[in-house]
């Protein structure tokens, strides 16, 4: 049975030789003692290099090899060796011995094939000096993104140059449009700047500030949803002269009564849209009405008048059960739908995208009201209305400009979109002290109310032959 040599054990720092005889001391000395051995042996753990040169022997390095270090002996090496590929490709065989091209210069004499042959081991060491060392992955990539962006940056700026040269090559119609312009002193006129009308309230938590806009967004949009229709064809017993009377007389009562503006314009949706949906007598036409106002007071007012008090404003033509039965008639007609957007409710936004003073707020009710009046108002939506009264207001106060970008932007309407209605309400305006119906004239006619009504109309527009007067 075989046994097992014994190998003898390893004395600490001394290197086992062969098959375990141990170094003597001046071998030990020569081959630098175990603990060389194990420093050669750990000298690739941390990416370090081994250099060789011709005679194989490992350069000692001194300096520590850090990532530029790295990228540096690594940029110099792929030098040396595109250098040394284009020495071989430059060198030609001619009969058998390379002799180097340079230029038209004639080549050196080709040496004997033997110093060729000897001179190869030589030229096949110093390839051996190229050093490999993997680069680090997030050099390269930013010194790709330097490359790109350097790229870019010279696009950008032959774009550039080529725009600054477009600009300089104008056109002949851009130099007379831009002399025209200089001439009517268009060119350096600026920019209206929008005003935001909700900074001063924004503590104000009963503004809904963050709401507003959206609100007026929908109101434009069921505005048109329950507009009144040209009832007046389908009436038999009714005119517009006699819906006039009844709304004369309606602002009267709602003066009396101290109500609010709420109410007013409220009462006269219910009356048309109730006019829409049903034909009236002409002896009802009065208790339409009061049951439109006392519907009207009880949806908008804290305190509503009393049956009984409307009976007696109206002579007591009608009773107390006559009147109920009304308003029950109007709410069954209009389906309880008493939440629309009437005038008012565009007129208080409006006049606040005005930055109205107190003159032209009342001013702006004034021909509001005047609207209310007259039949054919009916034909334009509550919006537009609104907004032709306050630039109707603006002309007949010579406030300038007469419709400024804040206006456009609140409103949603040009200055020509309007101007049609807008004149419509300068015609009543100029027609109103001769008419028959005195009492919104009156009314506005108070210093309580800056006695506007006592102003001449808005001239500029009544020069215009298409304004409309009232019948």
């Amino acid at each position: 049975m075989a046994s097992r040599p014994i190998v003898p054990t390893q004395a600490r720092g001394e290197a086992v030789i062969g098959g375990g005889g141990a170094v003597k001391p001046q071998q030990h000395k020569k081959n630098g003692g175990g603990h060389a051995r194990n420093r050669k042996a750990l000298g690739d753990i941390g990416n370090l290099v081994t250099l060789r040169g011709v005679d194989g022997k490992q350069p000692q390095i001194t300096r520590p090899i850090t990532r530029s270090f790295c990228a540096q002996l690594l940029a110099n090496a792929q030098a040396a060796a595109a250098a040394e590929n284009n020495k071989k490709q430059a060198c030609v065989k001619v009969n058998g011995a390379p002799a180097l091209l340079e230029g038209n210069k004639p080549a050196k004499k080709a040496e004997p094939a033997k110093a060729a042959q000897k001179k190869a081991p030589a030229a096949k060491a110093k390839s051996k000096e190229v050093i490999e060392i993997s680069p680090d992955p997030d050099e390269e990539a930013r010194a790709k993104a330097k490359n790109i962006s350097k790229q870019e940056g010279v696009v950008h700026k032959r774009k550039d140059g080529e725009g600054s040269s477009r600009k300089k090559n104008k056109s002949l119609t851009s130099v007379l449009t831009a002399r025209s312009k200089a001439a009517c002193g268009i060119a350096k006129k600026p920019k209206e700047q929008i005003v935001d009308i909700d900074a001063a309230d924004a503590d104000n938590e009963l503004a809904a500030v963050e709401y507003v806009e959206d609100l007026y967004q929908f109101y434009k949009e069921a505005e048109n949803e329950n507009r009144p229709t040209d009832y007046m064809p389908s009436q038999p017993d009714i005119t517009e002269k006699m819906r006039t009377i009844l709304v004369d007389w309606l602002v009267e009562i709602h003066n009396k009564f101290d109500l609010m503006p709420e109410t007013l314009y409220l009462t006269i949706n219910l009356i048309d849209r109730f006019l829409s949906v049903k034909a009236v007598p002409r002896r009802e036409l009065q208790l339409l009405g009061m049951g439109a106002l006392l519907t009207a007071s009880k949806y908008e007012e804290i305190w509503a008048p009393e049956v009984n008090d409307l009976v007696c404003i109206a002579d007591r033509a009608y009773s107390n059960e006559q009147v109920l039965a009304m308003e029950k008639t109007i709410l069954g007609k209009l389906e309880w739908y008493l939440t629309v957007p009437t005038n008012y409710v565009f007129l208080v936004r409006f006049i606040k995208a005005a930055l109205a003073d107190r003159k032209l707020e009342s001013m702006v009710y004034f021909l509001s009201e005047l609207g209310l009046m007259s039949y054919s108002t009916l034909s334009y939506p509550p919006s537009m209305v609104a907004a032709s009264a306050v630039y109707a207001a603006r002309c007949t106060l010579n406030i300038s400009p007469f419709w400024s970008a804040t206006l456009k932007v609140h409103t949603g309407y040009t200055e020509a979109q309007i101007m049609d209605c807008a004149k419509l309400l300068v015609g009543f305006h100029a027609n109103v002290k001769d008419s028959k119906f005195q009492v919104v004239y009156r009314k506005y006619s108070s210093s309580q109310r800056e006695a506007v009504a006592l102003l001449s109309p808005a001239k500029a527009l009544l020069d215009d032959d298409s304004v409309k007067t009232s019948a």
